[in-house]
């Protein structure tokens, strides 16, 4: 650890748990708000993540305002279970990973408060949707375009982050025969495409010579980008064997110098997503040319709250200097503020090439998973996670 950097670390904690209890009331319902003055919506997906963090802290004011997020949740479930992308409006529905991020929450926040059979229907009715999300019963999950946390783009079928999440709630409710199964098809060959176009074998998400999961996969079609979010939680899962996942790791460092010695990246995080998709690519589409650009957003803009899950990755596979040296990168990376006037601007997201924050400051998951991280690096473990690579 840096000389001083031990009083910064705690400086930025205090300042994170501020940033949680500052956005812990917005203005819908008094539910926490996404951001602490931009996106005053309870975004679903990202107070699901952010219960990682929270949970951590042990604030009563905190986890019981969690509590009423997942109330309010399930009661604005739909008929068929399916949970809604805001937490207060059962209106916003269509998005594929909230209900998968609820299912996975629940359960962790059941463990956390001793509480088993908290909200037993909705999760009952929650697990009988996923059931359905699987075409021809494969176990896979699939979904549609923009549907995921990534809303500018495109991850058609068998996504990897989606299905991460349902293998970590299907050993979270101790449900190992559908979890192996899963296992079974998300670390399968790609889908191998004969000759005249028309035979395929359908497989999973695992790629020839390389030691990450393909960022989805459908029939003949797949993306063999890299996605931060998906393996990271595909190595604290335990989907990944320790071996592959030490491979992976050093895969990332290396695609990352050779970011860095491109001009592509100058911050010492991964981005969440490489290669970055440019003009003229199969996968580019013309949107992409305002919403998402290489190197913004998501298409390889660097996120805080998937370091940290990426920190916390590191830890599982043991590699505990290397997350010290990017818990560090993200220490300092936080600082950053986009308009606000604070000390620690917690922002969503940064520029890889510039490392210029562009995304709104006091970010709910950003604050919490920088939480998380930091409980991962001080006890060299990774709470909740721990639990299902044992099994």
């Amino acid at each position: 650890m840096e000389p001083g950097l031990n009083g910064l670390i705690e400086k930025a904690k205090k300042a994170a748990l501020e940033v949680l209890l500052h956005n812990n009331k917005g203005p819908f319902m008094n539910l926490p708000r996404t951001a602490g003055w931009g996106y005053p919506e309870p975004y679903t997906r990202d107070l699901m993540i952010s219960a990682l963090g929270v949970l951590l802290t042990g604030n009563d004011i905190l986890i019981s305002s969690l509590r009423r997020v997942f109330q309010t949740l399930a009661k604005n479930q739909t008929r068929l279970g399916h949970i809604s992308s805001i937490v207060h409006d059962p209106e916003e529905s269509g998005a594929s990973d909230t209900t998968p991020l609820f299912l996975m929450a629940i359960k962790i926040f059941r463990e956390f408060t001793g509480e088993d059979d908290f909200l037993e229907e909705a999760v009952k009715k929650a697990l009988t949707w996923m059931e359905y999300q699987s075409p021809r019963d494969r176990i896979l999950v699939a979904q549609l375009p923009t549907s995921d946390w990534r809303d500018e783009q495109w991850v058609l079928g068998y996504g990897l982050f989606v299905n991460t999440i349902v293998y970590t709630y299907l050993k979270l409710f101790s449900l190992d025969k559908q979890a192996s199964a899963l296992k079974k098809k998300i670390t399968a060959r790609l889908s191998i495409k004969e000759e005249d176009g028309k035979h395929y074998t359908e497989g999973g998400l695992k790629i020839k010579f390389k030691p990450y999961y393909a960022l989805w996969s459908y029939k003949i079609y797949n993306s063999e980008r890299f996605d931060l979010l998906g393996n990271s939680l595909a190595i604290l899962s335990g989907i990944a064997s320790p071996s592959r996942s030490l491979n992976m790791i050093s895969w990332i460092e290396e695609e990352c110098q050779k970011l860095k010695n491109n001009g592509d990246l100058v911050i010492d995080l991964p981005p969440n997503f490489f290669p970055f998709i440019n003009p003229g690519d199969n996968d580019w589409r013309h949107r992409y040319a305002k919403f998402n650009p290489p190197g913004d957003y998501h298409n390889g803009g660097v996120w805080p709250f998937i370091c940290g899950f990426y920190i916390a990755a590191l830890v599982a596979a043991g590699r505990y200097k290397l997350a010290e040296k990017k818990f560090e990168a993200l220490t300092k990376l936080i600082q950053f503020v986009n308009t606000a006037k604070v000390e620690f601007g917690f922002n969503e997201w940064f520029k890889a090439q510039d490392g210029k924050p562009k995304g709104q400051d006091w970010q709910t998951w950003s604050a919490a998973m920088y939480l998380y991280s930091a409980e991962c690096i001080k006890l060299k473990r990774t709470p909740f996670f721990d639990k299902i690579r044992a099994e």
